[in-house]
């Protein structure tokens, strides 16, 4: 008699799951003239009021490089400035503009519109169990470093 087929490993449903989200989530944001790597550095500046492009590569988790042609993008859209820090010229400090708060409210608007989507038919006690579940998987496979200490 042959095996019976195990149930779908869960990481690959929560990866496919993942996949999903994601897209979705960028169309959101596409829709109203984002980016997800907008929306981050947006949320970052506008939480901080300014942060160095070094901070903004982590809070986005891509590479300086990659961040430096997304600031340069969204600098010339007016959606920040760049000075260099006074103190260190190596340092680029980098600050929310008027329109830059503009665009954080339209994407705002998508973000909160998405999630409400997301969570349609899910209690808020199912969503806290989730957030749970969510982060013990985060744990589950992290590296000694990446665990919270």
């Amino acid at each position: 008699m042959p095996p019976r087929p195990s149930p779908e490993p869960v990481g690959l449903e929560l990866a496919r799951t993942a996949k999903v989200l994601s897209r979705a989530f960028d169309d959101a944001l596409v829709a109203v003239g984002g980016s997800l790597p907008t929306w981050i550095v947006l949320m970052k500046l506008r939480a901080g009021g300014h942060a160095t492009q070094r901070e903004l590569a982590a809070a986005v988790g891509i590479e300086g490089p990659t961040l430096t042609h997304h600031l340069h993008r969204m600098e010339a859209a007016g959606l920040l400035t760049r000075t260099r820090d006074p103190e260190n010229r190596r340092v680029q400090r980098v600050e929310l503009t008027e329109a830059g708060e503009a665009m954080f409210q339209r994407l705002l608007v998508a973000v909160a519109g998405f999630d409400e989507r997301l969570r349609a038919g899910i209690t808020r006690a199912e969503v806290d169990v989730l957030r749970g579940l969510l982060g013990r998987l985060r744990v589950n496979v992290a590296t000694p470093e990446e665990v919270p200490a």
